[in-house]
């Protein structure tokens, strides 16, 4: 996982609230082993519309989705977050995550924000009115800055340090490697072992 520190780039205006993991990314489209290659369906069914914002050249290359309201709800698919981190997102910003959706998103380094209402209404008009506006994304100083805009949010430390430090949940238990390595080297042969061989 990388780590996420500070990132800019352009915003993708999604002004729809209650936002599902199928809307992000159909069922139809799950048959995948990998964890890569579902950008492309990244909301397949919206998609169609030729109007719809991702199909717009204006957006293209957009870095942080910027949506409604209840963000993500839906079933617990982390198809979704890998949809959304294959396109190329890096932050989700809206007034609201749902739960399951923001846990999925910071266990692979994409950035769940929730901001205030006002504050998010603000920042997607902005950068519907200018999709070339740069929107900065600062987890050190847990904050978003724009072009005359400025809103600080909330992370627990946890979370913050594993996404500063790049680490998912293989890369924490990895941060052990030599105590389990140690515990592995005193059970008695006949038990299995879970050290890697070399």
């Amino acid at each position: 996982m990388h780590p996420f520190r500070i990132h800019t780039g352009t915003a993708l205006p999604l002004d729809r609230s209650d936002v599902d993991t199928d809307q992000i990314i159909p069922a139809e489209y799950l048959k995948r082993i990998e964890r890569t290659g579902f950008g492309p369906f990244l909301f397949a069914e919206w998609r169609k519309d030729p109007a719809f914002v991702l199909n717009r050249p204006e957006y293209a290359g957009a870095s942080i989705l910027v949506a409604g309201a209840n963000f993500g709800s839906g079933s617990s698919r982390e198809h979704a977050v890998w949809a959304l981190e294959d396109a190329g997102f890096r932050a989700v910003i809206a007034p609201s995550l749902a739960d399951i959706f923001r846990t999925n998103c910071t266990k692979v380094g994409l950035l769940p924000v929730a901001l205030p209402p006002d504050a998010v209404r603000r920042l997607m008009d902005a950068v519907t009115e200018d999709p070339t506006t740069q929107v900065t994304v600062d987890l050190e100083a847990k904050a978003v800055t724009a072009p005359g805009f400025d809103a600080a949010f909330d992370i627990d430390d946890f979370t913050r340090w594993r996404l500063l430090e790049g680490l998912d949940d293989i890369g924490l238990t990895l941060n052990h490697e030599a105590a389990i390595a140690a515990f592995e080297a005193t059970r008695p042969t006949f038990l299995p072992t879970v050290t890697r061989s070399a």
